[in-house]
C-alpha cells in the first residue's frame, strides 16, 4: 500500500525540525518475537500528514567476525531461505530480551560453532532499512578463538563450519556467495578495522 499524503500545517514548536512525528500508529500484523508490521500516520516537518508509512519491527541481532589464533575467520555455510541458497554467513543471532549485544554475540558463537574468545570489540550498530526500521544489527570483532565445546544450534538448517582466510572471505562476498546484509557489513567492518583504515568504537 502506497503511504497517502495530505497537505496539513503544523507548528512544531521546539522540536528537531528534521523529525518526523508519529501522529497515531496501527498495528497490522504480530507475530512477536519475530515480527510486527504497523502502519503510521506521521506529520512531516514541512507541514503535511502521511497516512499509512509502513514500519517493520524485527528483533535486534549480532553478528560476530570471529579469528581463530592464526587469522582465519569462523565461517558458516548454510541454506538461507530469505535468500533460497546456500550461503556463507557468520555466527548471528537475535538478542533476547534484557539481553546485552556483547552477551548475546558470546551466546550465539558458542552456541552455533562450540568458539570462545578471549578479546572482543564493537564495530558498532546499524538500522538494516532506513525506511522501515526492520531491526538493529551489533557488529563485533572477536579475536583468539578457541574451541571448548560442541555446537547447540537449533536453526533448522544444516551447518557446516568452516575456517577461511579473510582474503578468501573477500572474495567470496565478490563473488556472491555471501548473500546477507550483515554478514556483509561485519566482514567489511572488520576489515577496515585490521587493516587500520577505521578506528574501532570504545
Amino acid at each position: 500500500m502506497a503511504a497517502e499524503v495530505t497537505d496539513k500545517t503544523q507548528n512544531t514548536g521546539e522540536q528537531d525540525p528534521a523529525i518526523w512525528q508519529v501522529a497515531e500508529e496501527r498495528e497490522v500484523y504480530t507475530y512477536k518475537p519475530w515480527m510486527e508490521i504497523y502502519m503510521q500516520d506521521i506529520n512531516l516537518p514541512d507541514g503535511r500528514l502521511i497516512h499509512n508509512y509502513g514500519r517493520i519491527k524485527l528483533p535486534d541481532y549480532i553478528s560476530v567476525f570471529a579469528q581463530v589464533p592464526d587469522g582465519r575467520v569462523i565461517v558458516e555455510r548454510q541454506y538461507k531461505h530469505g535468500v533460497g541458497f546456500v550461503s556463507l554467513v557468520l555466527p548471528s543471532g537475535m538478542i533476547e530480551p534484557g539481553e546485552e549485544p556483547i552477551e548475546a554475540a558470546k551466546r550465539e558463537l558458542m552456541e552455533e560453532t562450540g568458539y570462545r574468545c578471549d578479546s572482543w570489540q564493537p564495530l558498532g550498530e546499524f538500522i538494516t532499512n532506513g525506511n522501515y526500521g526492520c531491526g538493529k544489527g551489533h557488529f563485533f570483532l572477536a579475536k583468539n578463538a578457541v574451541p571448548v565445546g560442541e555446537p547447540d544450534n537449533n536453526d533448522l538448517e544444516d551447518m557446516e563450519i568452516l575456517l577461511i582466510t579473510v582474503e578468501d572471505l573477500l572474495t567470496a562476498i565478490a563473488q556472491g556467495q555471501v548473500a546477507t546484509t550483515g554478514a556483509v557489513a561485519a566482514i567489511s567492518l572488520a576489515h577496515m578495522a585490521l587493516s587500520g583504515s577505521i578506528s574501532l568504537p570504545e
